[in-house]
């Protein structure tokens, strides 16, 4: 049976050349009619600099500080991924109906990918993939690499030039 994409998760980190990969979600979606879902997800910060910041700060005003500002910033980054994909279909406004939803989670960027597209029950993922060093050519990213690893959706990785 030939594969068709309905849903399609385009995961990115708003680097700046995600858009390449952006462009292959879009084309897929106009090819085949399919729904994309923007996700990005904020990597937690590191327990041993949350040690060193609650000890600094005191553990319940870095509670209070988290909590009053987790969704403020979720909802700048769902903001500007909107204007990111405004910005990048401004010669083909139509295509904005082929976003269905932006989501912004927190936690391991390879769990809440796989974790969201679950949820979704997606056709695809499509992310983008940075080379890394002189080995760049080795070796995707590891965001890319270990989705490739423990996905049983299928990934699309699209290289990204930096």
């Amino acid at each position: 049976m030939i594969p068709q994409y309905g849903k399609i998760l385009y995961a990115t980190d708003l680097s700046v050349n995600a858009a390449h990969a952006f462009r292959h979600a879009i084309s897929l979606a106009r090819h085949y009619g399919a729904k994309i879902h923007v996700l990005h997800v904020l990597p937690e910060v590191d327990s041993s600099v949350l040690n060193y910041i609650s000890t600094v700060m005191g553990e319940e005003r870095l509670v209070n500080l988290e909590l009053a500002h987790k969704d403020e910033i979720t909802d700048q980054i769902r903001m500007r991924l909107h204007q990111f994909a405004k910005d990048e279909l401004a010669d083909h406004p139509e295509d904005l109906e082929w976003i269905a939803d932006i989501e912004v989670h927190h936690g391991s960027p390879v769990g809440q990918i796989l974790e969201v597209a679950d949820r979704l029950d997606v056709d695809l993922v499509v992310v983008g993939s940075h080379g890394k060093g002189k080995l760049k050519y080795a070796f995707l990213g590891s965001v890319a690499e270990k989705l490739l690893r423990k996905s049983y959706r299928p990934v699309m990785v699209v290289p990204l030039n930096d």
